[in-house]
């Protein structure tokens, strides 16, 4: 069965070269190392945005989770007055008193706040949960399979740069062959 030449969100899958000496037939050595490392490159570029991607959802998910706690709680008392201490800024407090909320203001960025019904606020939040929660297992998905055509690469330019040398090395006894023999003539006198 064949692989695909991708994965689901479209990052190329690096092709593992089986016969590294039919591979470099009519090629030359550097360019290949050159779009190996090039390619290398890239996948380590992807790797690195993916990577921060993930540790920026992975820091939203306890807001979310902290803010549905927040509105379920002011869902269970909705018919009661209750104290409660309310968060002006880092470490700084005020105590205030609610009556019968009905309905909760969110933050939804770029300094907006919107006033939602419990049951709107509640639905948005799970949305935004579960979007989050999908998001992050897209994302180990992508950086395991990136993870793996790192090795790949890795692996396609250690053995390309093994054949080069090989094929070098077998070049070069022609040569040492005849300076093995000029060093003969030489302390022979001759």
């Amino acid at each position: 069965m064949a692989t695909p030449a991708q994965n689901k969100r479209g990052i190329p899958r690096a092709p593992f070269i089986e016969d590294v000496d039919a591979f470099m037939q009519g090629r030359e050595a550097d360019t290949t190392l050159k779009q190996l490392q090039e390619q290398y490159s890239k996948y380590k570029f992807m790797e690195q945005q993916l990577a921060s991607k993930k540790e920026s959802i992975k820091a939203k998910l306890p807001d979310i989770r902290r803010t549905l706690d927040c509105v379920n709680l002011l869902v269970s008392k909705q018919t009661e007055t209750f104290d409660t201490n309310f968060e002006l800024s880092d470490g700084i407090y005020a105590k205030a008193t609610i009556e019968n909320p009905s309905t909760v203001c969110l933050w939804l960025g770029a300094n907006v706040m919107v006033e939602y019904s419990f049951e709107e606020a509640l639905a948005l939040l799970n949305k935004n949960l579960t979007g989050a929660l999908s998001q992050l297992e897209s994302l180990t998905e992508d950086l395991d399979f990136l993870k793996d055509q790192i090795t790949t690469t890795e692996v396609n330019v250690a053995r390309v740069y093994n054949q080069d040398v090989k094929v070098r090395r077998s070049r070069k006894p022609d040569d040492s062959e005849e300076s093995e023999q000029s060093k003969i003539e030489v302390s022979s006198g001759g």
